[in-house]
């Protein structure tokens, strides 16, 4: 009998660890999925979130011209637009003027477009002259193209340089 008795435990130590096993399997595949889901819910929002500060006013400064960046059908200036104005107020007060050039993206109606890239120039001249330069040392430039190249977060801008008087 005791040789029944010890291959009756060993069959109890044999179904406990597997099922002990089988649980652990389980619990692991639960995190797993738990984490993974988490991870995949945070890359949508992660894009979003590009999307969204591509789409964003923002304002640049790059060898010596200020680049505004619109978002799509808007004329607001970004945070930090004195700031970045800051040379170009410092060189019209030596006598040199401001050009402000304004470039649209292509997509939406031509004309529509080309107003709204008017517009934003002359939110920017109308930074200049809160920034105290006179309205005569700001000088508003159609360019030769106006539909700007690249993405179209990078065609909605203006561009404010210096010229000689």
């Amino acid at each position: 009998m005791s040789f029944s008795s010890s291959d009756d435990d060993g069959q109890q130590r044999f179904a406990l660890g597997f099922l002990f096993a089988l649980i652990t399997l389980i619990v692991a595949t639960v995190v797993g999925v738990a984490v993974h889901k988490s991870g995949s819910a945070r890359a949508p929002k992660t894009v979003a979130a590009a999307v969204a500060a591509e789409d964003a006013a923002s304002v640049r400064v790059e060898n010596g011209v200020v680049k505004f960046f619109f978002a799509t059908a808007k004329a607001d200036l970004a945070v930090g637009a004195a700031e970045a104005l800051a040379d170009v107020v410092k060189g019209v007060a030596e006598g040199k003027k401001a050009m402000v050039s304004g470039f649209h993206d292509a997509t939406g109606d031509a004309a529509q477009n080309a107003e709204l890239a008017k517009s934003r120039a002359l939110a920017v001249a109308e930074a200049l002259k809160a920034l105290g330069v006179a309205e005569d040392r700001i000088e508003l430039k159609k360019p030769e193209q106006t539909e700007g190249s690249g993405s179209n977060a990078e065609a909605r801008r203006v561009e404010v340089a210096l010229s000689a008087s």
